[in-house]
């Protein structure tokens, strides 16, 4: 899963609504780690450097081209797109927006 939407630091929170939108994080998160699903994940800041091109040009961001800034991602296992769209249920931040893009995971065989 991952997680798109307006960084909190652009967002109006007093630092209550901050910690309560936390607290709703680390109950999704711990939640799916009791159920055993969850292998992983973490935030991630707004800042960013893009290399790209056979020149290796380096930009700086958060990209003007993007509609919404990633914000962090979660590894789950579950059985199907649509067990994970069910997980995705309590996603804590669609009140701001924001957003779960659901994408498996490909393995390629050494």
């Amino acid at each position: 899963m991952i997680f798109t939407g307006t960084p909190y630091e652009k967002l109006d929170l007093s630092p209550e609504d901050l910690q309560n939108r936390m607290g709703k994080w680390f109950a999704w998160g711990n939640k799916m780690g009791e159920a055993g699903i969850l292998h992983g994940g973490e935030a991630l800041k707004a800042e960013a450097k893009r290399v790209e091109g056979p020149n290796r040009t380096i930009t700086d961001g958060p990209f003007a081209e993007s509609k919404e800034l990633v914000g962090g991602f979660y590894i789950v296992e579950a059985e199907s797109y649509d067990a994970v769209v069910k997980i995705a249920e309590d996603y804590p931040d669609y009140d701001l927006d924001g957003g779960v893009e659901i994408r498996e995971i490909q393995v390629f065989e050494r």
